[in-house]
């Protein structure tokens, strides 16, 4: 008989709590109990970056951390950056600049920017680059998304100035 762990955690601003086998992915967790398929499951090695969650803010590969791990923490899925009236700024730009191709990596690399701009609004090339190094994009590759990025960084210069 496995034995079960209660955890509680905010998922996407809402409280939730559950019990669950210790050896629980959070992924499975958000994606099975929780209904959150937005984060996609791709290599589970921490290499590709598409299960990318915030976890208290900061990008994480949910497929190889463990669900007891975000008890008491803050869950972010691509879900919870999602406005309901449409999309967030770092989605609109993605769109505008033409970042998202097959749109499987899209959701990891939206939430590893969006913590970026929070950390750093105006982030240099190679922050950028430091911070995107954990997702891949198989269709074309990164200028389209760079410039997104860019996009919103010289909109955080120009208010700042």
């Amino acid at each position: 008989m496995t034995q079960l762990v209660k955890i509680a955690f905010s998922l996407n601003g809402r409280p939730v709590e559950t019990s669950i086998p210790p050896n629980t992915l959070l992924i499975d967790l958000v994606r099975d109990c929780f209904g959150f398929k937005g984060t996609k499951r791709s290599c589970d090695m921490e290499v590709c970056g598409a299960c990318t969650m915030l976890l208290d803010g900061e990008p994480i590969s949910s497929c190889t951390t463990l669900a007891v791990d975000a008890d008491q923490c803050e869950v972010t899925t691509i879900e919870g950056v999602t406005p309901a009236s449409g999309m967030s700024r770092v989605q609109e730009a993605f769109v505008v600049h033409g970042a998202i191709q097959c749109g499987f990596c899209t959701p990891g690399f939206v939430l590893a920017v969006t913590a970026l701009l929070r950390r750093n609004p105006a982030p240099t090339d190679e922050e950028i680059r430091r911070y995107l190094r954990g997702n891949l994009c198989r269709c074309t590759g990164y200028a389209k998304i760079y410039e997104a990025i860019k996009s919103l960084a010289s909109e955080a210069n120009a208010n700042a100035a």
